[in-house]
């Protein structure tokens, strides 16, 4: 979250100043750097597509709260149309590289979330809450503010909002702004990443509101730039008093959610799992592949696949056995690390085969259908074959709803592990190459146990 949001912040912030620079100055040099900026934002964050807009408002604001009568769409006008130009450039890419079809129409769970992230995220952090979290493994922990910080929080916003508008002048659209900048950094990540069974905990997790800092620190320098009412909140020594004590308070309650936050990530098994891992992966036999397979998800969960799989994760490590799609010696990692021998679970078993003395003849003429003795929900299935080869050579296996994985096979009776990702109540079989036969009987098709 950190390469992505600091990154995004960094940028914001250098676009916004460079957009003000150049309605000010009308130096060209503004141009290009905020262009170069808001490139190396998008490198590392979808979400900074929003900075054009974003400084162009944060801009326009500027002008108006100060009564400066410039036109911010003229004068900075170069430097608008070298944004729309490379964000123009960057969807193209996105949508060719990027197969986003996690789109949702539940717009009610959209609302809920956005609800959500503003009555338990946004509103208690006013006061430097949530003072409390809770964290299931390996997410990030969210905040679980009581009634008393969410309160506290109510009354931070009511107080600011009630001060700012008494003490400046036209504060009206910076305050619309924020609202704004509050539904837009969130919506369109809750589009993509929300459904039906997701969990509202989402939206208190607070990392899809780190861009919205900078927006509020931004709005905040607008505002202090717009002309007073009046002299009654004029410097004075009560004044300062009340500031310096808001401002001990405010930091003194921040610190303390800071403290409560680090426990949270104490129960946190990685490290001890990828140094079993790695000294397992480096004693472990050459010669045969290990079985290619889902990481224990307390380390890291499906929905971040492929890159849950050991051969993503441990890719870079050098001392190690290769991996593949199957093997003929089953090992499994477990939830330590431990690299142990491992069996197929009986969670569906493959029907005995039609062939006399053969089960399934599987040859080059046509692919052949395995039926089960039940359907398989998606998952990351395993399938044990036994089989009767009369040559080398290789088939192609699938579940009707997966990807397909090639499998080397040997003369005569042998036994193999092939990994079968997906989902259906079949398995389909194909030789590739020719004047290939082979039977394959009946075995077990479910999940990696230990021995």
């Amino acid at each position: 979250a950190g390469l992505n949001a600091l990154p995004m912040a960094a940028a914001m912030a250098w676009v916004c100043a460079d957009a003000i620079l150049l309605v000010r100055t009308g130096n060209p040099r503004y141009v290009w750097t905020g262009c170069l900026a808001y490139l190396g934002g998008l490198l590392f964050f979808e979400k900074s597509a929003v900075i054009p807009f974003t400084a162009f408002a944060v801009c326009w604001l500027l002008m108006y709260v100060t009564g400066a009568g410039v036109s911010v769409w003229r004068r900075g006008l170069r430097l608008w149309l070298g944004l729309l130009t490379i964000t123009i450039g960057w969807v193209g890419v996105y949508l060719l590289v990027v197969n986003q079809k996690r789109w949702t129409l539940d717009l009610a769970m959209t609302w809920e979330l956005l609800a959500r992230s503003v009555t338990h995220g946004l509103v208690p952090t006013l006061a430097g809450g949530p003072w409390d979290w809770q964290r299931w493994a390996p997410a990030s922990p969210w905040g679980t503010p009581g009634p008393v910080v969410t309160v506290l929080g109510w009354l931070v916003l009511a107080a600011v909002v009630a001060v700012s508008l008494l003490r400046k002048r036209r504060l009206g659209p910076v305050w619309l702004a924020a609202v704004g900048y509050v539904v837009a950094c969130q919506v369109p990540i809750y589009l993509m990443r929300s459904s039906k069974f997701t969990a509202l905990e989402l939206a208190q997790t607070l990392r899809y509101l780190s861009d919205l800092v900078v927006v509020l620190a931004l709005l905040a320098a607008v505002a202090f730039c717009a002309p007073n009412r009046s002299s009654r909140f004029d410097d004075s020594a009560r004044r300062r008093v009340a500031i310096a004590c808001a401002a001990t308070l405010f930091v003194g309650s921040s610190l303390y959610s800071w403290a409560t936050f680090l426990p949270s990530w104490r129960d946190n098994p990685t490290r001890a799992y990828l140094v079993n891992v790695e000294a397992s992966l480096a004693n472990a036999p050459r010669g045969v592949p290990l079985l290619d397979q889902e990481v224990d998800p307390l380390i890291l969960q499906r929905v971040a696949w492929p890159q849950n799989l050991a051969s993503h994760m441990f890719a870079l490590l050098r001392d190690r056995p290769e991996f593949a799609s199957s093997t003929t010696s089953l090992q499994m990692l477990t939830a330590t690390g431990q690299l142990v021998p491992a069996q197929v679970t009986w969670t569906r078993t493959i029907a005995p085969g039609p062939a006399p003395n053969c089960g399934y003849l599987v040859q080059t003429d046509a692919p052949v259908t395995m039926p089960l003795d039940g359907p398989l929900l998606p998952a990351d299935w395993t399938a044990e074959l036994n089989y009767l080869s009369n040559s080398d050579g290789s088939l192609t296996m699938s579940l009707p709803e997966g990807r397909e994985a090639r499998v080397p096979v040997h003369p005569g009776l042998n036994r193999v592990f092939v990994r079968l990702p997906g989902a259906g109540a079949a398995i389909q079989v194909k030789a590739n190459t020719a004047a290939l036969s082979v039977c394959v009987a009946s075995g077990p098709v479910g999940f990696l146990a230990p021995k």
